[in-house]
């Protein structure tokens, strides 16, 4: 069974041409949704992946419809392959599992894409070592300064209870829970 995915960004687009071109293409079904191609929890895309059935294509007319970037559109093809499903591009005729060199092709580009994620993985990693030695504090910015948190300290010796401490300064009593 052939499916169709059909996707504009604003309200203001049509989806008539895309319809027409899944039409075209056979498809017995197809899901439409008005959303940003950067989020994943479109609810038709979600209904669709859910609906297929192994040995169902899923026919786009442009890879651009179904994702943003490379990483999403390569995820979404792995959920489409592991229920035993096939994919297919209409404007992009190398994007198709359904033929040998289409296979290939997506294969040779999950091995690019696991390589540039990767590459930012290792960047990344050296970026933070870095700033680390460099005496950058990485995460949030402490709620308390040092010098309240040797009131707090005292404050607590004294009695006070935590939900009064953390009024005075502000903060919630888990913040001042931890300090010790």
């Amino acid at each position: 069974m052939k499916l169709g995915y059909a996707r504009v960004s604003t309200q203001g687009q049509t989806l008539e041409a895309q319809l027409e071109q899944l039409r075209e293409a056979g498809c017995a079904e197809i899901y439409k949704d008005v959303a940003s191609g950067a989020r994943f929890d479109r609810k038709s895309l979600q209904a669709l992946l859910k609906a297929l059935k192994p040995e169902s294509t899923l026919i786009v007319t442009r890879l651009d419809r179904l994702a943003r970037s490379t990483v999403d559109l390569l995820t979404i093809i792995k959920a489409i392959a592991d229920k035993g499903c096939l994919f297919r591009s209409l404007a992009e005729p190398w994007a198709d599992t359904t033929s040998p060199a289409g296979r290939l092709m997506l294969t040779v580009l999950g091995g690019l894409a696991e390589f540039e994620r990767e590459l930012i993985k290792i960047r990344t990693g050296e970026g933070r070592e870095r700033a680390k030695r460099a005496g950058i504090r990485m995460g949030r910015k402490p709620l308390l300064s040092p010098h309240q948190i040797a009131e707090v300290r005292d404050r607590k010796a004294g009695g006070e209870s935590v939900r009064q401490l953390a009024r005075s300064y502000g903060v919630s009593p888990n913040t001042i829970s931890r300090v010790r």
